[in-house]
This record gives structure tokens, C-alpha cells and sequence, in this order.
């Protein structure tokens, strides 16, 4: 009966099954409180009415176990609903140690994507099947947002800051994608697809791709071509070996983790963020660099390990 007539789309992600019972509860509890309040307010227009020009309705007391009643069950059903929306926002907002991290660069009208790996995609995602994936996400120019109906996930792509997004595909196939903010004339042409594959399918098409370097490589050779090298491994600036994912002490007292908005803020805003026992002698590179090159740079300071620095001094 229903076919060729979704009422919602596929559930191709471990999360929306869980999105699409929340969602389902309340639409329920709406038809419920719905029903009542019309059917209350119907009985009362009856069976109240006044039916005469001199008939004086009589004073009514309050009913205080009424009004506890009429109070408690919808604080109840507003924590559940609460506990629930909450358990599922933190599920998908934290990915996986494991997963495989794609880069995502929003610009009127297109989505650009790029894998670790060095493929670059156009309005267009390949992942495998059944395997988490972070989305690192930025904008050039407006607020965007990247959304995919069947996976239950949508994100603003925000200028200026990083965002991330994370799903876990459970069925193979073709997915729509779109941008769910308004930016701007062409906003309804900002559309594109995920193709779901298996995880060997994957793997042929990531090797049968135009594959340039990957991104931790492109960072590698920006950062010789900045001179980056002059500063941070001569002991004028920090060692940016180990550092992702660290807390370091600024001048001013501040504590802050190392992460892709921190790394972010210190190329394009060295001044802000001096690390303490060091001088502000980092230029910055606001203008010089586009965002496609903040997330290479980004992906080679994350993919720095003490041995890997020791080779490169």
C-alpha cells in the first residue's frame, strides 16, 4: 500500500533508528494531548453551555491533587524526552577513536571532499559500509549545512570555525545529500550523493580514484614551503611533535587543548595564543592560506610522531 509513498527515508545509520523512535514518540504524545484537549474542550462547550439569558455559572474550587496531576505527567514525559534527545545528541556527537576522518569544505554552491588518502571529491562521498566516519567540516564563505536525510545527520558548516559530524553506514547504496541552510541564490542546486559501498568495493574505487598526495603529505610539504621548520624545530617555537590533543599553557595563564580549532586559530591568529616560555614571533598566514591548506597543514601536525619528528630534523 505504501510503496512509491515513503513516509520518511531509509534508516542507513546505526543512529536513526534510535532518532526515528524519538521522533515517533513525539508525534505520539502530540495526536495524544491533542485528541484530549479538543475532546475536553467539545464536552465542556456541551454539557456547560449556558442555557439561559439568567443563569449564573457557579464558582469552582480548585482541585489541588488535579493541577499535581496535570503537572507531574507532562514534567515527566518533558525528562523523558529530555534524557532521550540528550543520550542521542552525545551519542553523535562523539566519534569513534577509529574512524575514518574525511575533510568536508562548503562553498557556494559545492561541496568539496577530500579522504586522507588524497582523493578529492565533488559533491560527492564514497564511504564503506559498516564503518564509522568523522566529517571535519568548514565553510569558505557562509553558513552552510551538511545533512543526509537517511543517515538522521545534519551540521552547520560554519566560516572561520571547524565543526565535525560522525555516522556509521548499515546498508549499501546511492543517498542524497544537501545543504539544509539557506546560503544564498543557487542554495537548492547545493546537492550531492553518498555512495555506500562494500568495504572491498570501496577499496577498489579509492585505488582506481585520481589520487594526489594525501593530506597529511600536502600539509608536510606546506609546511616546508611556510618555513614553518625554522621556528618550530629550532627551539624558537614549540615542538609540534606529540602535540595534537595535549593541553599547553598560554603567556596569559590559559590552559587549552590542542585540537583542529586551536591549531586553526594559531596559524591564522599567532598573537592570540603565545605558548608560554616562548616569544610571539610567528607571523600569521591569515590570507595566505585557503582552508583546503589549513586542514593539510592540520593533518600533518595530527599525524606527527615523536619518531616520525626526530626523522625530519
Amino acid at each position: 500500500m505504501w510503496q512509491g509513498f515513503p513516509i520518511r527515508p531509509d534508516q542507513a545509520s546505526t543512529i536513526a533508528r534510535g532518532v526515528d523512535y524519538l521522533y515517533y514518540f513525539l508525534t505520539a504524545i502530540d495526536l495524544f494531548f491533542t485528541a484530549v484537549i479538543f475532546l475536553t474542550i467539545l464536552y465542556f462547550a456541551l454539557r456547560y453551555r449556558r442555557r439561559s439569558e439568567k443563569e449564573q455559572p457557579p464558582q469552582i474550587e480548585g482541585n489541588i491533587p488535579l493541577e499535581i496531576v496535570w503537572t507531574a505527567i507532562p514534567l515527566g514525559l518533558v525528562v523523558v524526552v529530555f534524557l532521550w534527545g540528550t543520550g542521542l545528541f552525545i551519542r553523535n556527537s562523539r566519534p569513534p577513536a577509529a574512524a575514518m576522518e574525511i575533510f568536508v569544505v562548503g562553498k557556494q554552491w559545492m561541496w568539496k571532499l577530500q579522504h586522507s588518502e588524497g582523493v578529492a571529491e565533488i559533491n560527492e562521498l564514497h564511504v564503506p559500509v559498516n564503518r564509522p566516519i568523522k566529517l571535519t567540516m568548514t565553510s569558505e564563505d557562509v553558513i552552510h549545512d551538511f545533512s543526509v536525510p537517511a543517515f538522521r545527520i545534519k551540521k552547520d558548516v560554519v566560516p572561520g570555525m571547524y565543526t565535525t559530524l560522525w555516522f556509521e553506514a548499515t546498508q549499501t547504496g546511492k543517498f542524497h545529500l544537501f545543504c539544509d541552510q539557506y546560503c544564498g541564490t543557487n542554495h537548492s542546486l547545493m546537492k550531492g550523493e553518498v555512495t555506500v559501498m562494500e568495504p572491498t568495493e570501496y577499496e577498489q574505487w579509492l585505488s582506481g580514484g585520481i589520487r594526489g598526495e594525501s593530506m597529511a603529505q600536502a600539509g608536510a610539504k606546506l609546511y616546508d614551503q611556510l618555513t614553518c621548520i625554522t621556528c618550530h624545530g629550532t627551539g624558537k617555537g614549540p615542538s609540534l611533535v606529540g602535540i595534537y590533543g595535549k593541553p599547553v599553557k598560554l603567556t596569559d595563564g590559559r590552559t587549552l587543548v590542542v585540537d583542529d580549532d586551536y591549531l586553526r586559530h594559531c596559524i591564522l591568529y599567532p598573537a592570540d595564543r603565545v605558548v608560554a616560555g616562548y616569544q610571539p614571533l610567528m607571523p600569521t598566514f591569515k590570507g595566505q592560506v585557503t582552508e583546503e591548506q589549513l586542514l593539510q597543514l592540520i593533518a600533518y601536525i595530527k599525524s606527527l610522531s615523536p619518531e616520525e619528528g626526530k626523522a625530519r630534523k
